[in-house]
């Protein structure tokens, strides 16, 4: 018996042989083309072809229905210009009833001829002659007031034929014969754009009135859009709504703006209202389609993917509901403006603004619009925040000012001390209270997810601002503006410190590894869950506003002496203090010693000291500095304790440059301070810097002395150190050369060869170049790579500066197209032997690295 499988398998079975058909197919074509193209190939070229060899069918670049579609347009074209040209020029050869019976018989004839077209399937045709019989009543309804009624205002008569030819159109569109045609509904809302806005102009009506007459029909405009099935309606509504809309609320806007009285801004408001009302009803109801399962409803048309019509849908619904949010705000926010002081304009607004994000907290409303709404708020919030930060930042960096003021006396009060005689932005009373205001928002509105964090941040530089700009705006007394400054101060240090403690910390050992790392990796604790970790972002910010906030204090407290003394000790301290929490400490520690400088160099100064002087001062802050970073350990402050200490430690050699002698203490005692740091096992290398600053310090003490003898002072040095070198290099003969012999011979041969280049007989160069020989085939003997280097260097030098006359003589003497030549010879020479240099300076190389 014939086995029969279950369909699913014969199915299956199909399609595989099917498949195999097919891969048969291709390869049995893939052979033919083959075959077809050696034959053409072998194929032997005409002698003597007749003309070009046609290489396939022309291209077509224009398709029929193309073709058809410009030669019907073309036509009604011609056809609608004929008919202007007859009514304009032809209209006087004819008596009345002639000229009514050509141009009416015309008309319906246009009218009439899309039905039997349609019902032949000439869609195009019948649309073009539509077109044409839609022209012709246009130009019905300017015969019919050149002839009858020339005596009404053409304004007014403009307006009604408008009317009733948007109501003919649509009707001959909605006629059960004429259904087909997409031409006349979208004719008849272009027309319906007119007879408001031409019978408020008839009217003599004011701008209100033309303004009402635009959001009326937009309003029309966003009925039909959103009501309508088809597509071409749908697009010609909304084109019409955008447009009319948005000519009536930029003329409500301006009306608002310049309102000069109540009543004004009333009807002003009454309009953005009406606007607003018009856009959130777009909103609401697109909001409400977007979420369902397909945007508007279907038509005569085909509609996109229900899923990319509910996404533009949506995006629409938000946008229009920003827009209806912004002209509610302004609507009631311009009604009030009248009755206030220009400096209420902007808080009254804002005062809008939040009302408006509490109404929609309150008020169930489809997801678009009340995020339309919220965004329309928070703009409101940000314009309002941009129109104060000019004032908050003029209260911030004003003071930078006083630098080239300093101590010439307190001003009078505090906007004084941050304008500098400059001007004052004016209405700007209230700016404290908008900053505050918006704080307040970001803190009770926004409650949970991933932006309670960016609201806090936004929250915490805003009431800062908010405390910066308060004294300046009040012109409260000089003295309570730093106060102020240094509450600000105290108090970010403070939200700094609770935030960190609203962050668990838990301490990872050293080398544990993590729950996240893979077998064999290494293990690194992530830097938010250890002691020394990142601050939240909370904290981080109120950490970054209180060190900017010091600083702005720092130069508003130089106006006075004893404010800028006071000021200085006061921040030093406090930022000391905070420091004792170790994830504040990476910032404020420097920032405690950046103070103490300060104010070492104020009291120097407060005490009419020299720079020179003021640098000892300055030389507590390094010496503090080692000492806090010995007591650090290895926590993550002790390397920025340590920078800051370093770079106090190089403005006071600065401030003593202009004295020798006291730039050589100073150099001495900052070696002190490093020999003192290289005493903690984590910080030998320092050991070098100490050494490189004593070292330093001598030379500078001789060169004040004028010491014409160095060696004296030097030999006495180096032998020491060179015995000592050797002792450590017999314990330790893995001691490098520069640590044991390095710091003795730079001691004498470096000050020498100064005194050597500046001396004119011969005894110092002589005893100098034989003792740098000496050293050098010391330290070619004993492979040690110090002695051989700095010897070698300073017998070079020497030597140099003995043939220096010589050459100068030598240069004198010659040409000058000789040095060049000798110069462009000795380039030839190095380029033809490079390879073999590179080799020897190899090899060198190696010879020097093995050496100890």
């Amino acid at each position: 018996m014939t086995h029969i499988p279950p369909p699913a398998e014969e199915l299956r079975l199909l399609d595989a042989e099917l498949w195999q058909l097919d891969a048969r197919r291709a390869q049995l074509l893939a052979r033919r083309a083959w075959l077809v193209a050696a034959l053409q190939s072998a194929r032997p070229a005409p002698l003597a072809p007749s003309g070009p060899t046609p290489l396939g069918p022309p291209r077509s670049e224009a398709p029929a229905p193309r073709v058809q579609n410009v030669l019907l347009v073309l036509g009604g074209v011609l056809l609608t210009i004929a008919a202007i040209v007859f009514t304009l020029v032809s209209w006087g050869h004819l008596g009345i009833a002639g000229r009514s019976a050509v141009l009416g018989a015309v008309t319906l004839a246009a009218l009439a001829a899309p039905v039997p077209l349609l019902k032949r399937g000439l869609r195009s045709t019948a649309e073009s002659v539509a077109g044409l019989g839609l022209a012709l009543t246009v130009l019905d309804a300017y015969a019919l007031h050149e002839v009858a009624l020339t005596g009404v205002d053409g304004t007014g008569y403009a307006a009604v034929a408008a009317a009733v030819l948007a109501v003919a159109w649509a009707a001959y569109g909605l006629l059960p014969v004429t259904g087909g045609l997409r031409l006349p509904l979208p004719a008849a809302l272009a027309s319906a754009q007119l007879p408001l806005l031409l019978w408020a102009l008839a009217a003599d009506a004011s701008p209100y009135g033309v303004t009402a007459a635009l959001l009326v029909t937009a309003g029309f405009d966003t009925g039909v859009a959103l009501r309508a099935r088809a597509g071409s309606v749908r697009v010609a509504a909304t084109v019409g709504a955008y447009g009319t809309g948005a000519w009536g609320v930029l003329a409500a806007g301006w009306l608002s703006w310049t309102a000069s009285g109540p009543s004004a801004a009333a009807r002003a408001a009454a309009l953005l209202l009406l606007g607003a009302s018009i856009t959130l009803a777009a909103a609401w109801y697109g909001g409400r389609s977007a979420a369902g399962a397909g945007g508007a409803p279907a038509g005569r048309d085909e509609s996109p993917e229900p899923g990319a019509e509910r996404g533009h849908g949506r995006k629409d619904a938000l946008g229009l509901a920003v827009t209806a949010g912004l002209l509610t705000v302004a609507a009631f926010g311009g009604a009030v403006r009248p009755a206030l002081p220009e400096a209420w304009t902007v808080p009254v607004h804002l005062a809008f603004g939040i009302a408006l994000l509490a109404a929609v907290r309150a008020v169930r409303l489809p997801e678009p619009v009340r995020h339309g709404c919220a965004w329309a708020s928070g703009t409101v919030q940000a314009l309002a925040v941009l129109w104060a930060l000019p004032v908050a930042g003029l209260a911030l960096l004003g003071p930078v000012g006083w630098v080239e003021r300093a101590w010439t006396g307190a001003p009078s009060d505090a906007r004084a001390a941050v304008t500098f005689d400059a001007p004052w932005p004016p209405h700007t009373g209230t700016v404290p209270l908008v900053l505050a205001a918006v704080a307040a928002v970001l803190v009770l509105g926004v409650r949970a997810g991933e932006w309670r964090p960016r609201a806090l941040c936004g929250a915490l530089g805003l009431a800062w601002a908010t405390a910066l700009s308060l004294p300046a705006v009040l012109e409260l007394p000089y003295a309570v503006g730093l106060v102020t400054f240094g509450v600000t101060t105290v108090a970010a240090l403070a939200a700094a410190a609770l935030a960190l403690e609203a962050v668990p910390v838990r301490i990872v050992p050293e080398g544990a590894p993590t729950a996240a790392a893979p077998p064999g990796a290494p293990a690194q604790a992530p830097a938010a869950t250890t002691a020394g970790g990142l601050l939240p972002p909370p904290g981080l910010t109120a950490l970054v506003l209180a060190l900017v906030t010091s600083l702005s204090l720092a130069f508003l407290s130089l106006a006075s002496r004893s404010a800028t003394l006071t000021v200085l000790a006061a921040s030093a301290a406090l930022f000391a203090a905070a420091s004792w929490r170790s994830r504040l400490a990476p910032a404020t520690a420097p920032a405690a010693l950046a103070h103490a400088t300060a104010l070492a160099c104020a009291a120097g100064a407060a005490l009419d000291w020299q720079p020179s002087h003021i640098a000892l001062l300055v030389l507590t802050v390094p010496a503090a500095a080692a000492v806090w970073a010995a007591r650090l350990g290895r926590a993550t402050a002790t390397v920025p304790v340590e920078v800051a200490g370093a770079a106090a430690g190089l403005l006071a050699a600065g401030l003593a440059a202009t004295d020798p002698p006291l730039l050589a203490l100073v150099l001495a005692l900052c070696a002190v301070i490093a020999a003192g740091t290289a005493i903690r096992p984590d910080r030998r290398p320092v050991g070098y810097a100490a050494a490189a600053l004593f070292v330093l310090a001598t030379w500078v003490r001789l060169a004040a002395s004028d010491v014409v003898t160095p060696e004296a002072y030097t030999l006495p040095v180096t032998v020491p150190a060179l015995l000592i070198g050797g002792l450590r290099r017999r314990r330790d003969p893995q001691t490098s050369s520069w640590t044991a012999y390095g710091p003795g011979l730079a001691a004498t041969l470096l000050p020498s060869l100064v005194a050597a280049w500046g001396d004119t007989h011969w005894t110092r160069p002589l005893l100098l170049g034989a003792a740098a020989l000496l050293v050098t085939l010391l330290g070619a003997r004993h492979h040690l790579q110090a002695p051989l280097l700095l010897g070698g260097s300073v017998l070079a030098l020497v030597a140099l500066h003995e043939l220096a006359p010589y050459l100068v003589q030598v240069t004198d003497a010659l040409p000058r197209w000789v040095p060049p030549a000798l110069a462009g010879l000795l380039l030839l020479a190095l380029g033809a032997t490079y390879e073999r240099r590179i080799r020897d300076v190899r090899r060198v190389r190696e010879v020097l690295g093995r050496m100890n």
